[in-house]
């Protein structure tokens, strides 16, 4: 699904990362991991097209996306993508089902997409339709960003340390809803500091010291 050719990154003299080179499938999950400041974050605003690469393409289904105009490319972040962040991204004063139905509007009709209802369920907040956000916990507000992505059934998921501030339960919780987003066809890259998170994703890539994603099962115990 999506291609990184040769990619590389630059601020000034300084160079995060280059000549970077992996694909990601429908269904695989992708850990981006290194130390803080190797450009993890920054690699997936290119793949979410809210930064740009010094060089290198990055092709959608074949397609090179990094010359996207502004229309294309939101068009190509409402479309394809699903974002899932550390501080949850959700509109604070607005209900827990208002969340919900803002990413539900650009979703192609399908008739066995997700109902809100079913979505909650999913991330066990059944019922909290009407609740204000800003009245939720950091580990509630994080399931509502995970059924904020499961009711707009995106192609690809960008998940930057989304498990950074949680316990272990609802790391557990975030990690088994990406993986059966993924198993459902969705592929999934997650930027994480996280050993757990690391070792439940098919490859992993190091940022700043590698160039392809390296099989979880073929790593050597750390």
């Amino acid at each position: 699904m999506i291609e990184i050719d040769r990619l590389s990154k630059s601020f000034g003299m300084r160079t995060l990362w280059s000549d970077l080179g992996f694909t990601v499938a429908r269904g695989d999950m992708l850990a981006l991991t290194g130390p803080s400041g190797s450009g993890k974050s920054t690699l997936l605003n290119c793949l979410g097209l809210l930064d740009a690469p010094s060089s290198g393409a990055i092709r959608h289904e074949g397609r090179d996306i990094t010359g996207f105009g502004p229309r294309a490319a939101r068009h190509y972040r409402r479309d394809v993508l699903g974002y899932l962040f550390q501080n949850y991204a959700l509109i604070e004063n607005a209900t827990v089902a208002a969340n919900l139905e803002v990413a539900m509007k650009p979703r192609r009709a399908r008739k066995d997409a997700p109902t809100v209802a079913e979505a909650l369920e999913r991330v066990g907040l059944a019922g909290r339709e009407k609740e204000h956000v800003h009245r939720l916990s950091g580990g509630e507000q994080q399931r509502v960003a995970l059924a904020r992505l499961i009711v707009k059934q995106p192609a690809l998921v960008l998940a930057d340390e989304p498990t950074g501030a949680l316990d272990h339960d609802n790391t557990t919780m975030v990690v088994d809803i990406l993986r059966t987003m993924s198993k459902d066809g969705c592929a999934v890259v997650i930027a994480t500091h996280d050993d757990a998170v690391r070792d439940r994703c098919d490859t992993v890539l190091t940022v700043g010291s590698a160039t392809q994603p390296v099989p979880v099962k073929e790593r050597q115990p750390s």
